[in-house]
């Protein structure tokens, strides 16, 4: 079975225009301009099957979106060779655009005053789908991610979550082969999070998508990929089993605490490293297997009033690997 993605030594450098502060600076940037030469991918390589969902990860400006935009035919590589289901992206070949999909969870794709269904019967015509494989894919979209009330509303009057919904079922439409997800989460609530995550799984399984997400939520990478493509400064840092890498970089995790009435800092540090503290409020880093016997020490030792557990941050965790090179 050929990969559905492939990527060979790929490059993306930039001229980035540097301009000095001030009146003068703009007088001089009229007659001669500098530029700094900024290097965002760096001869990264990896191959990905067909039906696989691999998390992308890295801190804000490591290359990501870069690559997704490279990837989906947005940009023109620098350097190496790009091959997506056999075709060469930045071609933008019709064969090949109707087989992709793009979200990006900063960038609003649906048209700002039409409702939602308006864009999606322009893609119908755009990607010339016949109104029977229209309809089946459009009930499956509208039904999976319970977006039927919403649909009618001009986008513009959409919560986050919903429009979020909508963007997805935007880039579904045609029913892509592969899909790039970039930071399809951000910003939203955990209950729509997680209905996002076990929608992704679904039409992973029922059509056999190829699947590259991004995301700065590490829960999105534990509930919906198995591998795991790390990215900073445009290197590529680490690639292979989610488990694994979880297990060497990601060790911790972080409780953060509401208190009702003040404590004191060393009792907490005899349950794990603090890390932030006032009488009134803390947060504790502890070993990852030890989670469950610590949350349940501190509701029986302190005077709780709110307790979340989560992940160290994705830049925490790059940083450390890539410290150890």
């Amino acid at each position: 079975m050929k990969p559905a993605i492939t990527l060979k030594n790929l490059s993306k450098t930039y001229k980035v225009h540097q301009k000095e502060e001030g009146l003068k600076g703009s007088l001089k940037a009229l007659f001669k301009r500098k530029y700094k030469t900024v290097k965002a991918v760096k001869n990264v390589s990896f191959k990905i099957k067909e039906g696989e969902i691999v998390g992308f990860m890295g801190p804000n400006g490591a290359g990501k979106t870069t690559t997704l935009k490279i990837l989906s035919g947005l940009l023109h590589p620098t350097g190496g060779e790009v091959k997506v289901l056999g075709f060469n992206p930045y071609q933008r070949k019709n064969q090949f655009l109707k087989q992709i999909g793009l979200v990006m969870g900063q960038k609003n794709q649906l048209y700002w005053d039409l409702p939602p269904l308006e864009t999606f019967n322009l893609n119908k015509e755009i990607y010339e789908i016949d109104k029977k494989t229209y309809k089946k894919t459009l009930d499956y979209l509208i039904k999976n991610l319970d977006i039927k009330k919403i649909i009618h509303n001009p986008s513009r009057t959409l919560s986050l979550g919903q429009r979020m919904k909508c963007e997805i079922a935007n880039a579904l439409i045609h029913t892509p082969k592969v899909l790039f997800l970039d930071e399809p989460t951000i910003g939203l609530d955990v209950v729509i999070q997680k209905k996002l995550r076990q929608f992704i799984k679904d039409y992973n399984q029922k059509h056999k998508a190829t699947i590259i997400l991004t995301s700065h939520y590490m829960g999105d990478f534990e509930e919906l990929c198995k591998r795991l493509i790390v990215i900073d400064h445009g290197k590529l840092g680490y690639d292979g089993d989610f488990e694994k890498f979880i297990q060497q970089y990601a060790k911790e995790k972080r409780i953060n605490l509401t208190f009702l009435k003040k404590v004191k800092k060393k009792d907490l540090a005899k349950l794990g490293k603090v890390v932030a503290f006032n009488p009134y409020k803390a947060a504790i880093r502890i070993k990852r297997e030890e989670t469950t016997s610590v949350a349940g020490k501190l509701l029986k030792k302190f005077p709780i009033d709110d307790i979340d557990i989560s992940e160290i941050s994705t830049e925490s965790i790059v940083r450390k690997l890539f410290a150890k090179g």
